[in-house]
């Protein structure tokens, strides 16, 4: 446990608690967004798979049950991530107390520079979304529904402002998930010149596809082609 405790305080613990947390959230990314996609088949298909997720367990578990327990473990896995990057952040700012003079960008992206402020907007839209989405306050959602997830998507989405913070949002992750997942390759010994390649197509792949297919509900139900 020493031992342990004396690696997380490093720089390079610290890096692959991000990097081991960046795991579950690249992993729920992805399945939430497959799930999304039932969108495009109809109420009955996307309702039908809330209602398989809300039943996984049951009646081992409580209805619903393994579904809040899987989101407390994502949660959790965002604020060892959030946490593990604001104390790299000090411990950066700590080991450079004076700025260099004239501050010039080597070897680093867009994505990378927004690192930051992209995780504060991601953060601010999950919560957003748990509220907008799975527990409907009058505040969030104009109508929200229990249980009618295709409703609660369409007439969520039909509010414009809503629908800009969810594209805002996607595009934060999209850059997010791309700089996350080239550094996590990184934090775990993937990396050498031989393997840079397939590492940055993977990454972009990887982020072009989430954004684009979490971008395309609002869009759709903004222009109607879900309805």
């Amino acid at each position: 446990m020493a031992k342990l405790i004396q690696l997380y305080r490093s720089s390079v613990g610290k890096k692959f608690l991000m990097a081991a947390s960046g795991i579950v959230l690249f992993g729920f990314v992805l399945g939430h967004m497959l799930g999304n996609l039932k969108l495009y088949l109809g109420p009955e298909s996307l309702n039908r798979y809330a209602e398989w997720l809300r039943e996984i367990g049951y009646p081992a578990l409580p209805h619903s049950g393994f579904l809040w327990l899987f989101r407390l473990v994502v949660l959790g896995a965002v604020g060892l991530h959030i946490l593990a990057a604001t104390q790299l952040t000090l411990l950066n700012r700590r080991a450079r107390p004076v700025d260099y003079r004239g501050r010039q960008v080597v070897e680093a992206d867009y994505a990378s520079r927004t690192m930051r402020w992209g995780g504060v907007i991601i953060a601010l839209f999950v919560l957003y979304h748990l509220a907008h989405f799975t527990l409907g306050p009058s505040w969030a959602h104009p109508d929200f529904v229990p249980g009618d997830v295709y409703h609660n998507v369409v007439v969520g989405f039909q509010v414009p402002w809503v629908a800009g913070f969810y594209i805002l949002a996607n595009i934060a992750l999209g850059f997010h998930l791309y700089h996350g997942l080239w550094s996590m390759f990184q934090s775990l010994g993937v990396d050498g010149e031989s393997r840079q390649g397939w590492r940055r197509n993977f990454a972009v792949a990887f982020a072009w596809i989430i954004a684009l297919a979490n971008i395309s509900f609002p869009v759709a139900v903004l222009t109607g082609i879900v309805s």
